[in-house]
Protein backbone atom coordinates (compact mmCIF):
# COMPACT_ATOMS: atom_id res chain seq x y z
CA UNK A 1 0.00 0.00 0.00
CA UNK A 2 2.97 2.06 0.99
CA UNK A 3 4.62 1.30 -2.09
CA UNK A 4 1.32 2.33 -4.30
CA UNK A 5 1.13 5.95 -2.46
CA UNK A 6 4.77 6.38 -2.96
CA UNK A 7 4.72 5.93 -6.73
CA UNK A 8 1.43 7.93 -6.97
CA UNK A 9 3.21 10.50 -5.65
CA UNK A 10 5.98 10.26 -7.82
CA UNK A 11 4.30 9.52 -10.73
CA UNK A 12 2.38 12.77 -9.36
CA UNK A 13 5.40 14.61 -9.33
CA UNK A 14 6.84 13.58 -13.04
CA UNK A 15 3.21 14.89 -14.73
CA UNK A 16 3.57 18.09 -13.07
CA UNK A 17 7.53 18.57 -14.10
CA UNK A 18 5.97 17.77 -17.86
CA UNK A 19 3.19 19.97 -17.07
CA UNK A 20 5.47 23.15 -15.73
CA UNK A 21 8.12 22.60 -18.37
CA UNK A 22 5.51 21.86 -21.38
CA UNK A 23 3.95 25.47 -20.61
CA UNK A 24 7.52 27.18 -20.19
CA UNK A 25 7.99 25.75 -24.06
CA UNK A 26 5.10 27.04 -24.87
CA UNK A 27 5.40 30.50 -23.46
CA UNK A 28 9.17 30.90 -25.26
CA UNK A 29 7.92 29.63 -28.85
CA UNK A 30 4.82 32.18 -28.27
CA UNK A 31 7.23 35.27 -27.21
CA UNK A 32 9.16 33.96 -29.97
CA UNK A 33 6.65 33.73 -32.37
CA UNK A 34 5.06 37.29 -31.01
CA UNK A 35 8.76 38.97 -31.60
CA UNK A 36 8.69 37.60 -34.96
CA UNK A 37 5.62 38.80 -36.04
CA UNK A 38 6.88 42.22 -35.07
CA UNK A 39 9.78 42.10 -37.01
CA UNK A 40 7.59 41.00 -39.86
CA UNK A 41 5.55 44.30 -39.67
CA UNK A 42 8.05 46.32 -40.09
CA UNK A 43 10.21 44.72 -43.13
CA UNK A 44 6.30 44.52 -44.49
CA UNK A 45 6.45 49.03 -44.18
CA UNK A 46 10.12 49.23 -45.32
CA UNK A 47 9.22 46.73 -48.26
CA UNK A 48 6.82 49.08 -49.39
CA UNK A 49 8.95 51.95 -49.04
CA UNK A 50 11.48 50.53 -51.40
CA UNK A 51 9.24 51.12 -54.54
CA UNK A 52 9.03 55.16 -53.91
CA UNK A 53 13.27 55.32 -52.87
CA UNK A 54 13.84 53.25 -56.13
CA UNK A 55 11.99 55.74 -58.50
CA UNK A 56 13.58 58.78 -57.03
CA UNK A 57 16.92 56.58 -57.76
CA UNK A 58 15.51 55.87 -60.89
CA UNK A 59 15.18 59.25 -62.44
CA UNK A 60 18.75 60.50 -61.18
CA UNK A 61 20.80 57.00 -61.70
CA UNK A 62 18.83 55.01 -64.32
CA UNK A 63 22.27 53.24 -65.76
CA UNK A 64 21.97 51.64 -62.04
CA UNK A 65 20.08 49.42 -63.30
CA UNK A 66 21.45 45.99 -61.86
CA UNK A 67 21.73 47.53 -58.63
CA UNK A 68 17.78 48.51 -58.66
CA UNK A 69 16.66 45.16 -59.47
CA UNK A 70 18.88 43.09 -57.12
CA UNK A 71 17.15 45.45 -54.63
CA UNK A 72 13.65 44.53 -55.71
CA UNK A 73 14.43 40.93 -56.39
CA UNK A 74 15.17 40.46 -52.72
CA UNK A 75 12.57 42.66 -51.67
CA UNK A 76 9.83 40.53 -53.46
CA UNK A 77 12.04 37.15 -52.20
CA UNK A 78 11.37 38.97 -48.89
CA UNK A 79 7.64 39.34 -49.36
CA UNK A 80 6.71 36.00 -50.66
CA UNK A 81 9.09 34.10 -48.00
CA UNK A 82 6.59 31.72 -46.00
CA UNK A 83 8.42 31.17 -43.01
CA UNK A 84 11.33 33.15 -40.69
CA UNK A 85 14.48 31.60 -42.12
CA UNK A 86 13.31 32.47 -45.96
CA UNK A 87 12.51 35.68 -45.04
CA UNK A 88 16.03 36.35 -42.90
CA UNK A 89 18.10 34.88 -46.13
CA UNK A 90 15.75 37.36 -48.29
CA UNK A 91 16.96 39.97 -45.99
CA UNK A 92 20.58 39.27 -46.05
CA UNK A 93 20.74 39.84 -49.63
CA UNK A 94 18.31 43.06 -49.86
CA UNK A 95 20.65 44.55 -46.80
CA UNK A 96 23.68 43.98 -49.37
CA UNK A 97 21.64 45.11 -52.03
CA UNK A 98 20.61 48.50 -49.83
CA UNK A 99 24.13 49.15 -49.75
CA UNK A 100 25.18 48.92 -53.07
CA UNK A 101 22.29 51.37 -53.67
CA UNK A 102 23.31 53.82 -50.50
CA UNK A 103 27.05 53.57 -52.27
CA UNK A 104 25.61 54.64 -55.54
CA UNK A 105 23.83 57.72 -54.40
CA UNK A 106 27.11 58.86 -53.19
CA UNK A 107 28.25 59.52 -56.93
CA UNK A 108 24.95 61.45 -57.54
CA UNK A 109 24.66 64.88 -55.69
CA UNK A 110 21.44 65.63 -57.08
CA UNK A 111 19.71 62.70 -56.16
CA UNK A 112 21.51 63.18 -52.46
CA UNK A 113 19.73 66.96 -52.70
CA UNK A 114 16.50 66.05 -53.68
CA UNK A 115 13.63 66.38 -50.89
CA UNK A 116 11.82 62.92 -51.44
CA UNK A 117 15.35 61.05 -51.74
CA UNK A 118 15.88 62.80 -48.38
CA UNK A 119 12.49 61.84 -46.88
CA UNK A 120 11.93 58.29 -47.81
CA UNK A 121 16.09 58.13 -47.17
CA UNK A 122 14.85 59.26 -43.52
CA UNK A 123 12.22 57.07 -43.34
CA UNK A 124 14.28 54.52 -43.99
CA UNK A 125 16.63 54.76 -41.31
CA UNK A 126 13.91 54.63 -38.67
CA UNK A 127 12.74 51.69 -39.93
CA UNK A 128 16.34 49.89 -39.92
CA UNK A 129 16.27 51.23 -36.06
CA UNK A 130 12.93 50.00 -35.40
CA UNK A 131 13.98 46.56 -37.25
CA UNK A 132 17.36 46.45 -35.36
CA UNK A 133 15.67 47.06 -31.98
CA UNK A 134 12.63 44.37 -33.15
CA UNK A 135 15.61 41.97 -34.52
CA UNK A 136 17.07 42.38 -30.78
CA UNK A 137 14.08 41.28 -28.85
CA UNK A 138 13.41 38.37 -31.42
CA UNK A 139 17.21 36.75 -31.04
CA UNK A 140 16.39 37.27 -26.83
CA UNK A 141 13.52 35.46 -27.15
CA UNK A 142 14.95 32.86 -29.80
CA UNK A 143 18.37 32.49 -27.48
CA UNK A 144 15.70 31.65 -24.08
CA UNK A 145 13.84 29.52 -26.46
CA UNK A 146 16.97 27.37 -27.54
CA UNK A 147 18.10 27.50 -24.49
CA UNK A 148 15.02 25.69 -22.98
CA UNK A 149 14.49 23.07 -25.74
CA UNK A 150 18.51 22.25 -25.52
CA UNK A 151 19.00 21.77 -22.38
CA UNK A 152 18.65 18.89 -19.64
CA UNK A 153 15.78 18.02 -18.37
CA UNK A 154 13.77 20.49 -20.37
CA UNK A 155 15.23 18.61 -24.14
CA UNK A 156 13.15 15.76 -22.98
CA UNK A 157 9.78 17.19 -22.61
CA UNK A 158 11.05 19.47 -26.03
CA UNK A 159 11.46 16.20 -28.11
CA UNK A 160 8.25 14.54 -26.95
CA UNK A 161 6.43 17.49 -28.09
CA UNK A 162 8.39 18.18 -31.19
CA UNK A 163 9.22 21.50 -29.95
CA UNK A 164 11.88 23.25 -31.89
CA UNK A 165 15.14 25.54 -32.30
CA UNK A 166 14.31 29.13 -33.77
CA UNK A 167 16.83 30.56 -36.03
CA UNK A 168 18.38 33.80 -35.15
CA UNK A 169 18.01 36.83 -37.83
CA UNK A 170 21.82 37.64 -37.33
CA UNK A 171 22.97 40.98 -39.20
CA UNK A 172 24.60 41.05 -42.20
CA UNK A 173 28.14 42.67 -42.49
CA UNK A 174 27.08 45.13 -45.40
CA UNK A 175 24.08 45.93 -43.55
CA UNK A 176 25.73 47.68 -40.60
CA UNK A 177 26.06 50.39 -42.80
CA UNK A 178 22.98 50.85 -44.63
CA UNK A 179 21.72 53.50 -44.66
CA UNK A 180 22.74 56.50 -43.43
CA UNK A 181 21.46 59.96 -44.22
CA UNK A 182 23.83 62.83 -46.51
CA UNK A 183 25.47 64.90 -44.18
CA UNK A 184 23.97 68.42 -44.16
CA UNK A 185 27.25 70.39 -46.14
CA UNK A 186 26.99 67.54 -48.93
CA UNK A 187 23.40 68.01 -49.62
CA UNK A 188 23.70 71.56 -50.07
CA UNK A 189 26.55 71.06 -52.74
Amino acid sequence: MYISIILLAVLALVALWVALTFNKLVAFRTRMEEAWSVIDVFLKKRYDLLPNLMDVVLAYAAHEKETLENVISYRNQGMQAKNPGEQIAAEKGLAGALGRLMAVTENYPNLKADARFAALQGQLVDLETEISTARRYYNGTTRENNIAVSTFPSNIVASLFSFAKGQFFEIAEAEKAVPRMPKADSANS
